[in-house]
């Protein structure tokens, strides 16, 4: 076996054994068949919210299984093809083999990261909301990229997209937007994207041609399910209903369908405009801020030294967590972990894996090095 298969196949062999020892692997196992057994019990689903709470229990814990199986097979598919190739002196196999092995080592790399979601709220769905910096149009143009950043890479690693509320730029862009990302650990990935975010470019607005820094802030609150208990008081909470704006169904623009909730105690703000009727708007409202609250009160847990990034947060010098410039230099840096990369266009498409995994691993007290150009 060619060297570089055998140091492969090794760190890939580790990966899987590190993977199988942290899902505690005869326990998960059993687990899965009780799962299934519940599941399979037509009983379960008169209590709906019991039901779905076990089916997702059990899609998450098949779904590691069945990934750490599917490497297991992979990978000996992988080496026996490089074998054969070997002696058979099949450069172009043996190439193909090499692909094969370097696409499981990185699967194996982001599964041992999904390991480590290990947060009581991790597996949740997201709300990821989008606010503008002061700067009008250059801050409304960042934050609308920004929002097309994260849409793409939540769609490209299948999760659904739901705009949930969009206050659009007067020009270009957004002020403001909330959306719904749904998907297995959503929550868990995007958590540590919440803070400001700064862009420095030629402003594509300015006849001049001069170089700009905008500044936006993303916030992330995880989507609380029923067996989460929020407490909130509704007189501590006040309501509003407006016109809502932008393309919708019959009802945009004509009645006052949206919703915004004001919970007076901590000035936590959430508005939702796309249902097709104010209760449905007041619903989702409601939810967003069950989620909103409950993200207050993990970062109180875990103390976390982070400001909160929603509507009050100060966007600007002094609060950014990472940097995209694209003048007179092409470099996106994560000022946390010091991961970086010339690829600006790549990130800006939704190639973020680098800067979470990053994250994820610093939060739990890892490093992890640089992003190759």
């Amino acid at each position: 076996m060619r060297p570089d298969v055998e140091a492969m196949k090794a760190d890939i062999e580790q990966s899987v054994a590190l993977l199988r020892r942290r899902l505690d692997w005869d326990v998960a196992v059993r687990k899965l068949d009780e799962l299934n057994a519940r599941v399979e019990d037509p009983t379960l689903w008169d209590r709906p919210e019991e039901a779905q709470a076990v089916s997702r229990d059990r899609s998450r814990l098949e779904g590691q299984i069945n990934a750490v199986k599917a490497m297991e097979q992979d990978l000996e598919d992988g080496v026996m093809l490089a074998d054969m190739a070997d002696e058979e002196g099949d450069e172009a196999a043996l190439e193909e083999a090499r692909a094969l092995l370097r696409g499981i080592k990185e699967r194996a790399a982001r599964a041992e990261l999904e390991a480590l979601l290990s947060g009581e709220a991790d597996g949740n769905d997201a709300y990821l909301e989008v606010n503008s910096g002061a700067g009008g149009t250059e801050s409304n143009d960042w934050a609308g990229m920004l929002l097309r950043m994260y849409t793409r890479w939540a769609k490209a690693h299948g999760y659904e997209v739901t705009v949930e509320a969009q206050e659009d730029g007067e020009q270009a862009g957004v002020k403001s937007a909330t959306v719904l990302i749904s998907g297995p650990n959503a929550y868990g990935w995007l958590k540590s994207e919440s803070g400001v975010h700064r862009l420095v470019r030629i402003s594509p607005y300015d006849a001049a041609a001069k170089r700009h820094t905008s500044f936006a802030s993303i916030g992330v609150s995880p989507v609380v399910d029923d067996t989460i208990e929020i407490d909130i008081n509704p007189s501590d909470v006040r309501t509003d209903t407006y016109r809502a704006s932008g393309a919708g169904g019959q009802h945009i623009n004509k009645t006052d369908s949206a919703v915004r909730l004001t919970h007076i105690p901590t000035n936590t703000v959430v508005s939702c405009q796309t249902g097709r009727s104010q209760h449905q708007n007041r619903e989702q409202a409601w939810k967003m801020l069950r989620a909103r609250l409950y993200e207050l009160e993990l970062q109180k847990r875990e103390a976390a030294a982070q400001a909160l990034n929603d509507a009050k947060t100060d966007i600007g010098w002094g609060h950014q967590i990472r940097s995209y410039v694209l003048q007179p230099y092409q470099m996106v840096k994560d000022l946390r972990t010091e991961v970086e990369t010339s690829d600006t266009q790549g990130v800006l498409d939704g190639d973020l894996d680098a800067f979470m995994g990053a994250a994820l691993a610093a939060r739990v007290g890892q490093t992890r090095g640089s992003v190759a150009d």
